[in-house]
């Protein structure tokens, strides 16, 4: 096996009695770390270390993590112009924050007789939405609703990013002030 040191340096391919006792002399573990490779590749480390550190390392990656909300929005086939252009702004706001919107256009009675008046309002929406929003899933009839989703396109993206990052440096600022006190 080829054997890898604590320092990261290569010591060469060994039996894996020799490199355990050159572990068992460092006071160290014997890792595996790619065992399907030809010859298979050991480390030497301090397990606990070792471990702590991958922990470590996932916790940083889960805090970049987006996670993307999903909210929901009803709309009625007769809605007058300033419900609708509330309605939007609320969605509009949800968008900005990183969250997927379902939107729910609703037929009642008679109202089933005009679906194409609600595929027309969910073009509206979208036309009014389409600066900030993608459409991520396209108007369709789900028994007497109307139903699509939209989502952030890349540039509302990356502005959460930029803005997340701040904050995390404004953080940061704010832990070494804190320390210096």
């Amino acid at each position: 096996m080829r054997l890898i040191d604590e320092n990261g340096a290569q010591v060469g391919i060994m039996s894996s009695r020799d490199a355990l006792n050159i572990a068992r002399e460092k006071g160290l573990d014997l890792v595996l770390i790619a065992p399907n490779a030809n010859p298979p590749v050991c480390r030497i480390v301090d397990l606990g270390k070792y471990l702590y550190e991958q922990t470590k390392k996932e916790k940083e990656a889960k805090k970049k993590q987006t996670k993307i909300e999903v909210k929901q929005m009803r709309y009625r086939l007769k809605i007058d112009t300033n419900d609708l252009a509330i309605k939007n702004k609320k969605v509009r706001e949800f968008i900005e924050d990183g969250n997927r919107v379902n939107i729910e256009i609703w037929f009642r009675g008679r109202e089933m007789a005009f679906t194409d008046q609600g595929f027309e309002l969910a073009n509206k929406i979208i036309d009014a939405l389409s600066d900030v929003a993608i459409v991520a899933s396209p108007p369709k009839m789900a028994g007497k609703n109307l139903v699509f989703s939209l989502e952030p396109n890349k540039e509302v993206l990356k502005k959460l990013r930029e803005r997340r990052e701040a904050h995390e440096k404004q953080n940061q600022v704010k832990q070494i002030s804190n320390e210096e006190v």
